[in-house]
């Protein structure tokens, strides 16, 4: 099997949300776990921006991070897991357990990012929930 269509593969049949966002934070790149965890069909997300998913109160924040990523080559969180929000296609916020990594071409040029992300929804309110009981 040609290696690019078996990446293709592992990426859309990961359990994990893949994101890969252009320099410019347009999604590129969109996964069936993504369209499973924020209801978003390829065709609905691809072209767009990545405040599809973002809450509108953590968007500036997210854009100032991403942009010096952009332009630095690197992020804060260096690949470090990170619970933040999300939005769902129906207005619901999730909670989700991201990774973020910048994208580089052959030449060290940044040419996006990637973000992987899970739904850790239930986990965070249940621990949420465990501690005002006690």
């Amino acid at each position: 099997m040609e290696d690019r269509l078996l990446a293709e593969r592992i990426v859309d049949q990961l359990a994990d949300a893949i994101i890969y966002a252009n320099r410019s934070g347009e999604i590129v790149r969109w996964n069936r776990a993504s369209t499973g965890l924020f209801g978003s069909v390829p065709e609905e997300a691809l072209g767009r921006s990545l405040d599809l998913i973002i809450p509108e109160h953590l968007r500036a924040a997210h854009w100032s991070g991403f942009n010096a990523a952009m332009k630095k080559g690197v992020m804060k969180l260096q690949g470090r897991p990170t619970l933040t929000r999300a939005l769902h296609k129906n207005g619901r916020k999730l909670y989700v357990e991201m990774t973020f990594a910048v994208v580089k071409g052959d030449e060290g040029e940044v040419l996006g990012s990637v973000a992987m992300a899970r739904d850790v929804t239930d986990r965070v309110e249940r621990e949420r929930s465990a501690a005002r009981t006690t």
